[in-house]
């Protein structure tokens, strides 16, 4: 199986060099990770008693955010080093000041991995969710360097479950510890002989949390909502607009729209445009005598949408219609009741908030309108659903002071 596995990963490495020959994202995974380990060197520089976080991508840099500056406020003098796999990431989080150095993680073979231990030489490792690479794992067991898997989420139908999954199971030994995010995902690990695991809940509670906290005022969403009951809606998809424009398109007057897709570029948000009716404004173009007459605040820049959600009266959030929604918790935390697609039950959080009916499953526009003129209708109702919502994110943090106690 070990011999599959790098062929697998080999043949992954061949596939990725010939689609960066006509996409962006591809090629970026490509040059991120050319002289790698030559950068590396120079810049850990032999320096000892380094603490290694790897994020798969931008919603696991999200979860282990919070547990990165949680540690530095306890260990201010230890080296950080973050990796990232997915250009997604890293091009988010190369900036990122709470760690010393931001890379890329290299591809999972036995040669890349002997090359970046020996430079990088970590104290202890701390992956986040779903990192599971063997032979990383593998060797980092065999040095006998600590390593923990943190904001686990597990599933009956992961292959560590299955008949033929024996190899796959025994991955989950080389942790030290998993913490996971719920009950579930205890008695599942149990189930196969996991015994080192701890419920410690969903870091990302936390923080959503910080962010809400520390807020940043958008002096143009400020001005645009003002005496307007606003829908954000974040991390758009092409199915989801399909659902919503026919409702901005003829929603009632004292209702204003922001707009975050997921894609930020030319061409979509174009189309976006050209589909709405309604006097609409790009953010980068917006000006106050645009935002006063427009009702559609058009997002065409990455890193604001959290702080957005403190403009909303309701949210709705995308993805729901592809693979999964995004982060809902970044709505929550103000109190906005969220809306989404039907493709929501990989998420526990959405899966909770909708049976305590904080949340809403939507797949059409009539949906769309029979719920969101209740909730602008109906004050009591609007006021009952709110609460809701933000009890819900209180009732959730804590995860990160729970996984620290362990791995400080």
């Amino acid at each position: 199986m070990q011999v599959f596995y790098c062929a697998v990963i080999r043949l992954y490495y061949l596939a990725i060099v010939c689609v960066s020959l006509f996409n962006i994202k591809a090629k970026a995974w490509i040059s991120g990770r050319k002289k790698l380990f030559e950068k590396l060197k120079k810049a850990v520089n032999q320096h000892s008693g380094i603490i290694w976080f790897h994020c798969a991508s931008l919603g696991e840099f999200e979860q282990g955010r919070p547990v990165i500056e949680a540690y530095r406020k306890l260990n201010p003098e230890q080296k950080i080093l973050l990796t990232f796999f997915s250009p997604s990431g890293y091009e988010i989080g190369k900036n990122y000041n709470g760690a010393d150095w931001v890379f890329y993680l290299p591809l999972d073979t036995l040669k890349n991995v002997k090359c970046f231990l020996n430079i990088v030489n970590p104290q202890k490792v701390v992956f986040v969710k779903y990192e599971f690479w063997y032979n990383f794992l593998k060797v980092l067991h065999k040095n006998k360097v600590p390593v923990y898997l943190i904001s686990a989420i597990f599933r009956n139908e992961q292959l560590f479950f299955k008949w033929y999954g024996g190899w796959y199971r025994n991955m989950l030994k080389y942790f030290t510890h998993i913490f996971v995010q719920d009950e579930n995902s205890f008695l599942i690990l149990n189930s196969i002989n996991i015994k080192h695991v701890t419920i410690v809940g969903d870091t990302r509670f936390d923080r959503v949390f910080e962010i809400a906290a520390n807020a940043k005022i958008i002096a143009e969403a400020k001005e645009f909502s003002e005496g307007f009951k606003v829908v954000v809606v974040g991390s758009a998809w092409y199915k989801d607009e399909e659902i919503l424009i026919p409702y901005i398109n003829n929603a009632p007057q004292n209702v204003k729209f922001i707009i975050a897709p997921h894609e930020i570029n030319e061409a979509d948000l174009s189309k976006t445009e050209k589909r709405i009716t309604i006097p609409t404004v790009r953010f980068s173009k917006a000006k106050e005598s645009d935002l006063n007459i427009s009702r559609v605040l058009l997002i065409d820049n990455v890193g604001m949408l959290s702080s957005l959600y403190r403009y909303g009266y309701i949210a709705y959030i995308g993805g729901g219609f592809g693979k999964g929604i995004h982060n809902i918790l970044e709505a929550t935390v103000y109190g906005l009741p969220v809306f989404f697609g039907p493709n929501y039950k990989k998420f526990s959080e959405a899966v909770s908030l909708i049976s305590e009916k904080g949340a809403f499953s939507v797949n059409t526009s009539k949906e769309i309108e029979q719920q969101f003129n209740e909730l602008f209708k109906n004050e009591e109702y609007y006021q009952r659903t709110s609460k809701i919502s933000k009890t819900f994110v209180e009732a959730g943090i804590g995860a990160t002071g729970r996984i620290i106690e362990r791995i400080k």
